[in-house]
């Protein structure tokens, strides 16, 4: 679960972030977004990819609503809550270890807010 959700949390962040510096050449917001991405990490690779099994995920198939998006806002917002729930899911597991990791992604999961509430107002 680890390894997914940083993998998600990461990805969302990159969508977002590449939107900002290849079409609004925002380079305020791309910094910020290419921070918060760097933090998301998790020191022991390999225990990481000890346990992928990528191939048998139940859930590996799109569902119909991933598929489509209307316009450039609709990718914004479902990359925006694709990542702050998986750094939701990251503060959480996290508790169970280090509440030192568990408090990085919370602050992650905030910052993804403000800045999602500042990115959607440019589309």
């Amino acid at each position: 679960m680890i390894d997914a959700n940083l993998n998600r949390l990461k990805e969302g962040i990159r969508v977002v972030e590449d939107l900002q510096r290849y079409l609004h050449n925002n380079k305020e917001l791309s910094q910020k977004l290419k921070h918060l991405r760097h933090l998301a990490i998790f020191e022991d690779i390999d225990a990481l990819l000890k346990h992928r099994d990528s191939i048998n995920d139940v859930l590996r198939s799109s569902m119909d609503d991933e598929l489509q998006r209307e316009d450039l806002k609709a990718i914004v917002v479902a990359n925006f809550k694709r990542a702050q729930e998986s750094s939701r899911v990251l503060e959480e597991l996290f508790k169970l270890h280090t509440l030192k990791e568990s408090e990085k992604f919370k602050h992650i999961r905030y910052e993804l807010y403000d800045l999602e509430k500042e990115i959607i107002k440019l589309f």
